[in-house]
């Protein structure tokens, strides 16, 4: 699943993809938010992405739903 952070103050967003659950990567960036503590995520490639909470503007939680690709039959 693909997860972008909007970083305050900063012109490019933080995209990566992680293997975790959307509620288990809302929730560590909601109660983050509320104990004004680091987001810390884990990215695919098992690297660590740490972002303050007090600077994060924006999270963009993507779709779990692996989408298909190819073609179908064409009839």
């Amino acid at each position: 699943m693909e997860i972008e952070l909007g970083i305050r103050n900063v012109a490019g967003a933080v995209t990566f993809n992680t293997d975790e659950p959307a509620a288990q990567v809302g929730a560590a960036i909601n109660q983050a938010i509320a104990n004004h503590e680091p987001i810390t995520l884990t990215d695919t490639k098992d690297r660590h992405i740490i972002v303050p909470a007090d600077a994060l503007g924006y999270a963009i939680i993507g779709s779990e739903t692996r989408h298909a690709v190819g073609f179908g039959a064409l009839n």
